[in-house]
């Protein structure tokens, strides 16, 4: 079902005719989890929410924002558009119209709009002229009265889960190849929310070779990747059960849900002996989620043995390939940042005039990336393996700091260093490598 009002007219008063120009407006399509919404029986609220939640739905696709976060702060609701990672103010609106807009989405979505008090989760079918998107919507209630939007829009064809498109060069996957064909092991993909752990998760199952390897995977995430199985547990089985007949059905690789607790890192480490285990965890970077899952298995001499490779992905904007502008960098500059002495030319975002500069009057800013300087965005790559030194370092507390120094003595691929690599090709700027870099 297609919920319509896909265009609204907009009065020109400048024209003398009576044509009137119209916004094309998204269209909603469905719950993806097949939850028919009640229109008729809700129709106070599609005549409150419907309009207003197109309006800021459709403002966002414009505007190519990935994020919409919508929360009540006093009498009014504000939104703010992040667009490549960045945050935009968007609109203020009284409080009622917020909490429309969150109850319209929850209902599109196939979610329950009566429960207010606990976080729900879902998405519905979108598209705006051509293009379809998934917009995902997460609800959480707030101390202060109301609940918290989050609005996540995926154009459908813009995947990121194979290495070439998360940006990943071929050293990284060379080195998560060779880690999997020892059918045995931990490999674990990490970093904080919003990142993009899930994508480096499928990025590193998309670089092990399916054609070399029996892969399953154990982890209900409702995606169909080619020649990756999935194993059905029998009813009644635990994990460590469900794994165990994975191996003995010749399971080399193991892709599992996340690690999100103690029990399933130790399950983890003892079941690792004879598959290579995949999966996800929250941590800040490679070391800390080294730390933590060292703290988790509550072994630290069998995690240090059995612990193969992690990464983590920091993104960053690449720069406009349309308006991005050339100079030459000071050599001192290059020095600086680690860059060859040879490097002739480098890339930045153009900078709009200012008001007082005599071009200001007939700027026009770029088509492509509305003036911004940046479209789109890739992934910075961390990767640490447990070499013999880290092992020591593990087996010793895993302290995070020292596994860091270590990462560096031994030359493993960096986030700064991934950055510079990026640099030179031309993709992004010094600047940005600045903003993602800068302490919070």
């Amino acid at each position: 079902m297609i919920f319509g009002f896909g265009r609204k007219p907009v009065d020109n008063d400048d024209d003398d005719d009576d044509d009137e120009e119209e916004i094309e407006y998204v269209l909603f399509q469905g719950a993806t989890n097949g939850v028919e919404p009640d229109m008729k029986g809700n129709a106070k609220l599609v005549q409150a929410g419907l309009i207003r939640t197109k309006e800021l739905v459709t403002n966002a696709m414009s505007r190519r924002a990935e994020m919409i976060r919508l929360e009540p702060k006093g009498q009014v609701s504000v939104a703010t558009m992040y667009v490549d990672g960045v945050p935009f103010p968007g609109a203020k609106m009284p409080v009622q119209a917020g909490l429309a807009i969150t109850q319209m989405l929850k209902l599109l979505s196939g979610l329950d709009i009566k429960d207010r008090t606990k976080p729900q989760s879902g998405a519905v079918k979108a598209q705006l002229e051509d293009t379809k998107y998934e917009v995902r919507v997460d609800t959480a209630p707030v101390a202060t009265g109301g609940e918290r939007l989050i609005v996540r829009i995926q154009d459908v064809k813009q995947k990121f889960e194979t290495p070439d498109e998360l940006g990943w060069g071929e050293a990284i996957r060379e080195k998560i190849r060779a880690l999997a064909s020892q059918k045995k092991g931990i490999i674990l993909a990490v970093g904080p929310p919003m990142s993009g752990v899930s994508c480096a998760a499928f990025g590193v199952l998309r670089s092990i070779d399916a054609y070399l390897f029996n892969i399953y995977s154990l982890s209900k995430n409702g995606k169909d990747i080619a020649h990756v199985a999935e194993f059905q547990p029998e009813p009644g089985d635990s994990l460590t059960q469900t794994i165990g007949r994975a191996i003995r059905a010749e399971g080399d690789v193991l892709f599992l849900a996340p690690c999100r607790d103690a029990d399933f890192a130790k399950m983890m480490v003892e079941d690792s002996e004879d598959a290579c285990l995949l999966s996800e965890m929250t941590a800040k970077d490679c070391a800390d989620a080294i730390a933590r899952f060292t703290q988790m298995s509550g072994d630290p001499i069998l995690c240090a043995e059995r612990l193969h490779g992690l990464i983590s992905q920091k993104l960053v904007r690449l720069l406009c390939p349309k308006c991005k502008q050339a100079y030459r960098p000071n050599p001192k500059l290059l020095q600086k940042v680690g860059l060859p002495p040879e490097t002739k030319v480098l890339y930045r975002a153009p900078k709009p005039p200012e008001e007082d500069d005599e071009e200001f009057e007939d700027y026009e800013p770029c088509e492509k990336c509305g003036g911004v300087g940046y479209f789109g965005r890739t992934g910075l790559v961390e990767f640490i393996e447990i070499t013999p030194g880290m092992k020591e370092i593990i087996e010793n507390g895993a302290d995070p700091q020292k596994i860091r120094d270590q990462a560096k003595k031994e030359k493993m691929q960096s986030w700064a260093s991934d950055g510079l690599r990026l640099v030179a090709a031309h993709k992004t700027s010094l600047e940005e490598l600045q903003r993602v870099f800068k302490p919070v």
